[in-house]
C-alpha cells in the first residue's frame, strides 16, 4: 500500500492504518529501535508506542514523508526508553557513547535547542550531509541516525573498522567547521 493511502486510512480514523503502516514499516521501525535499545521485547513496546504515536498526531498532521516521520517517532521513543535505563544503570551506555561523538559539535553548556532555533539547525545539517560523498553520508547517518555500531558499520560497507571509524572523526571535523560557518558557534 503507498504511504498516501495509509496516511489517508489514519485520517479516515480506520484501524486498518496501524496494520498496514506495521507491515510496511514493521520492519525498519523495529531496526531502528534495537539498535538503540538492543532489546527485541522493548523495541516492539516501543514501536508501537510509535504507532500510537502516530495515530495520535495523524490527523490533523499530514506527514510528507510517512518512512521519516514513523522513523523519528521510534527513535525518539526509544532514545528516551534507553534514557530511562541509563538513569537505573542499565543499557551499558552504547547510545550515550555514540551521542557523545557529537557532542564536539555542539554548545557543551546547554542544548542546543536552547539557543537555536531546531529547523534552521536541521537545514544546515542537511546541507551538510548533502555535501557529502554517497559513502560519507551513508556511514554518518548509519551511525548517528540508526545508532548502528562501528563494526555493523564496517560489515554492511565491506571496510574495516579503523576507515570507519576515520571516516566518522573527519565528517565530525567537518561538521563543525560547517555549524561554525553557518554561524552556530561551538
Amino acid at each position: 500500500m503507498k504511504d498516501e493511502e495509509i496516511v489517508k486510512l489514519y485520517f479516515s480514523r480506520s484501524e486498518d492504518a496501524i496494520s498496514e503502516t506495521a507491515l510496511k514499516y514493521g520492519n525498519y521501525c523495529n531496526y531502528i529501535s534495537q539498535n538503540i535499545l538492543h532489546s527485541k521485547e522493548d523495541a516492539e513496546e516501543c514501536v508501537n508506542d510509535a504507532w500510537f504515536a502516530a495515530w495520535e498526531t495523524i490527523p490533523p498532521q499530514r506527514p510528507q514523508n510517512l518512512k521519516t516521520f514513523l522513523g523519528k517517532l521510534t527513535r525518539n521513543i526509544s532514545l528516551k526508553k534507553q534514557e530511562k535505563y541509563q538513569a537505573a544503570k542499565r543499557g551499558g551506555g552504547h547510545v550515550s557513547i555514540v551521542l557523545s561523538e557529537l557532542e564536539e559539535c555542539t554548545a557543551s553548556d546547554s542544548s542546543i535547542e536552547d539557543h537555536i532555533d531546531y529547523a534552521v539547525l536541521t537545514e544546515c545539517i542537511n546541507s551538510f550531509l548533502s555535501s557529502l560523498p554517497s559513502l560519507n553520508r551513508m556511514i554518518f547517518v548509519r551511525r548517528y541516525w540508526y545508532v548502528s555500531s562501528i563494526s555493523e558499520i564496517a560489515e554492511q560497507y565491506n571496510i574495516s573498522e579503523s576507515k570507519v571509524k576515520s571516516i566518522l572523526f573527519r565528517l565530525r571535523k567537518r561538521l563543525k567547521k560547517h555549524l561554525g560557518k553557518e554561524g552556530f558557534f561551538i
